[in-house]
């Protein structure tokens, strides 16, 4: 038993200094809803991408603004990948569009030119292409089908914010951008989503001018949230803090189920949106969530690095030991999470159909009896297509976040190959 957790979901983010500043914030309730800390990181934003940047209160929010301001309604279709997050559809189905899924490349885990284009209609109003664990899709060639049908491309990039080494391509063709800043994304505000808006060619002509100004106030426009949900989310990392030390023993365990069962956690994602539904209110980003994203983002340098050293690691790790990994994955990408692939000729399972995720389901459990934590909840988030549902059901996906040591790493790679005998 492994006493301190190695996880995906306990406050990935959260080291001493990031709960440091969230208990400082705790005690400045005049700076919760607004500062100057969003401003800031607005600028900083609009800067590092050298384009127009709008904060909201989440990426799925910043998603939805996007999409009332292109007047998606009712009777349009936007294509997006079959292994998703649900906050996607759901924010595409609360634009009045159709959510219509396209399958995916499985060697990066994106979409292709190809499965796009087979669902492309005359309804289709846009494709989001995203960044599934900060492995690239690929927009360039995209940017070239959708310059075809006359389509914007929105990267998602939820999963990863290029820094100064890259990677270059993200950013590059998509006609918008979308950030979020939740608390397991590439950096955690603990809330918070931006939209970038590029000024990239869609069919040959610029993003419409009008079209930033409509955001720009729409950014106006939106709804604070109260104290009280500030206090809860101000309340989440400094609650992992004090509880992941003490997980293994119980106790931890204990205050976690006893801060959620007296209301002083915010879910990350609420049981109205499990079951498909959106509110279509639009919130402004707190601007102590705002503080909190800007000194990670003020870091991403060093964040990204250290993501950098662990993927590194685990590729290293997997040719030694002849495990299988996707081709789109190279030693200098930030990966959010490094999908793994257990061997089914390693397995001590029967073979069969579903060997692969009958393995994993079996690795994930052991690995959780050790106190490794790596179910991250996008193991059963595919919607249609067989081939995307096969691979999400036997991913292993192993942790890179900043909190995340490398000698951590190597328990995980031991347990694993242990687990596999």
């Amino acid at each position: 038993m492994i006493f301190h957790p190695i996880h995906h979901t306990f406050a990935p983010h959260v080291d001493a200094a990031y709960a440091w500043a969230a208990l400082r914030l705790l005690f400045k309730p005049w700076k919760w809803q607004k500062g100057k800390e969003t401003d800031e990181l607005r600028a900083a934003l609009t800067r590092h991408f050298q384009a127009d940047s709008i904060l909201f209160a989440s990426g799925r929010e910043a998603l939805l603004a996007l999409l009332q301001t292109m007047n998606v309604g009712k009777g349009d279709e936007v294509v997006i990948q079959s292994f998703t997050c649900l906050v996607v559809p759901n924010a595409i189905a609360a634009s009045g569009a159709t959510p219509i899924y396209a399958d995916i490349d499985p060697e990066t885990l994106n979409l292709t030119p190809e499965t796009v284009e087979r669902v492309i209609s005359n309804r289709t109003k846009a494709v989001i292409c995203q960044h599934t664990f900060g492995i690239p899709a690929d927009t360039e060639r995209l940017r070239d089908l959708c310059d075809q049908y006359e389509l914007p491309i929105i990267e998602d990039c939820a999963h990863i914010i290029p820094d100064t080494e890259g990677p270059k391509e993200i950013g590059k063709y998509g006609d918008y951008l979308i950030l979020s800043f939740g608390r397991d994304k590439a950096i955690s505000g603990i809330t918070g989503g931006a939209l970038v808006i590029k000024n990239v060619a869609c069919h040959g002509e610029p993003v419409e001018p009008s079209r930033g100004a409509i955001l720009r106030r729409a950014q106006d426009d939106t709804y604070p949230f109260s104290h009280v949900r500030i206090l809860r989310l101000l309340l989440y990392p400094i609650l992992y803090f004090i509880a992941r030390p003490f997980y293994s023993l119980g106790i931890g365990k204990i205050l976690l189920w006893l801060a959620a069962k007296a209301g002083l956690l915010v879910p990350i994602v609420t049981k109205k949106e499990k079951e498909g539904q959106m509110d279509t209110t639009l919130h402004a980003i707190p601007n102590a969530c705002a503080a909190l994203a800007l000194t990670q983002f003020r870091k991403l340098q060093q964040i990204n690095d250290h993501r950098r050293m662990l993927t590194k690691f685990y590729l290293q790790a997997c040719k030694d030991r002849e495990w299988r990994v996707l081709d789109g994955i190279t030693e200098d990408l930030p990966i959010q999470k490094f999908p793994l692939f257990p061997s089914p000729t390693e397995s001590p399972l029967p073979a069969g159909e579903g060997q692969g995720e009958r393995l994993a389901s079996r690795i994930r459990t052991l690995l959780k009896r050790r106190n490794i934590h790596i179910s991250d909840g996008w193991t059963g988030c595919t919607i249609c297509p067989p081939s995307a549902e096969g691979m999400a059901t036997s991913i292993l996906s192993l942790p890179t976040h900043p909190t995340m040591s490398l000698v951590q790493a190597h328990t995980i790679i031991d347990t694993i190959a242990k687990c596999q005998r």
